[in-house]
C-alpha cells in the first residue's frame, strides 16, 4: 500500500515535507522505481530509475555511475532523478518505489538522517518534493525493484569497463551461465538474479 507523509510516522521535531494541502492526488502522475548500490560500500556506485506513468507503461530509464560513493548516497541520487525527471517533463505528482528502508523512513521522517553527506542530498530532495503537488513513497523488497537494480548495476559495471545485459540483450543470444538448484519444484540461483523476461536454457548436471 502506498504510503504518503500525511500518514507516516515522525521523530520528534521533524517538519511535515508534505502539507496536507498538497495531498490531492493529480489526473496524471508518474511512478518511479529507483535503486542504487555501490560495490565495497563505499565503493563503485551508481544508481537506476525505471519511470512509468500511472497505468504502468515505461517512459524512460536512466542510470548514472556516480564514482567512488556508498550505497545509501545513490539511492538518494536516484531519488532525485526520478524528482527532477518528473518536474522537468511537467508532472506534478510522482509516486516512488523503492528497495532502500533507510531511505524510505528517512524521508518519511520515521529516522533521521544523521550523516553530513546524505542531510545536504536529503534538503535537496525535500525542495524538489516540495514543488510537487503530490507526492509518495513506499519499500518494496528488491525482488520487486529488479529492473531499477539491473540499471543500477549496469552503471556500477561502468567502472570496470564491463556492460550487464538486460533482459533484452539476453534473449537476443548473449550467452550466461549460472548455477542453480532445484527447490519445491523451482530454479533457484546460487548468486545473482536474472531480470524479468529473460530466456533460458536448462542443462542439469549429474
Amino acid at each position: 500500500m502506498t504510503s504518503d507523509f500525511r500518514h507516516s510516522r515522525r521523530s520528534p521535531g521533524t517538519k511535515d515535507l508534505f502539507p496536507p494541502q498538497r495531498g490531492t492526488l493529480p489526473e496524471a502522475y508518474l511512478i518511479a522505481h529507483i535503486d542504487g548500490g555501490a560495490r565495497g560500500n563505499p565503493g563503485p556506485a551508481g544508481y537506476g530509475v525505471v519511470i512509468t506513468d500511472q497505468a504502468g507503461h515505461k517512459i524512460a530509464t536512466l542510470s548514472e555511475y556516480l564514482g567512488q560513493q556508498t550505497n545509501n548516497y545513490a539511492e538518494y541520487n536516484g531519488l532525485l532523478a526520478a524528482l527532477h525527471y518528473a518536474l522537468a517533463h511537467g508532472y506534478k505528482g510522482l509516486r516512488v518505489i523503492s528497495d532502500s528502508e533507510l531511505l524510505v523512513r528517512q524521508i518519511k521522517g520515521v529516522y533521521k538522517v544523521k550523516s553530513p553527506s546524505l542531510q545536504e542530498l536529503y534538503d535537496r530532495a525535500k525542495e524538489l518534493i516540495g514543488k510537487l503537488d503530490w507526492f509518495s513513497i513506499e519499500h518494496v523488497l528488491r525482488g520487486k525493484n529488479r529492473e531499477a537494480d539491473g540499471l543500477a548495476n549496469a552503471a556500477m559495471d561502468k567502472s570496470m569497463g564491463r556492460r550487464m545485459p538486460s533482459a533484452a540483450s539476453a534473449v537476443v543470444g548473449q550467452q550466461q551461465e549460472f548455477e542453480g538448484v532445484v527447490r519445491e519444484g523451482v530454479i533457484k540461483l546460487l548468486d545473482g538474479e536474472l531480470p524479468e523476461g529473460t530466456r533460458v536454457q536448462v542443462r542439469v548436471k549429474g
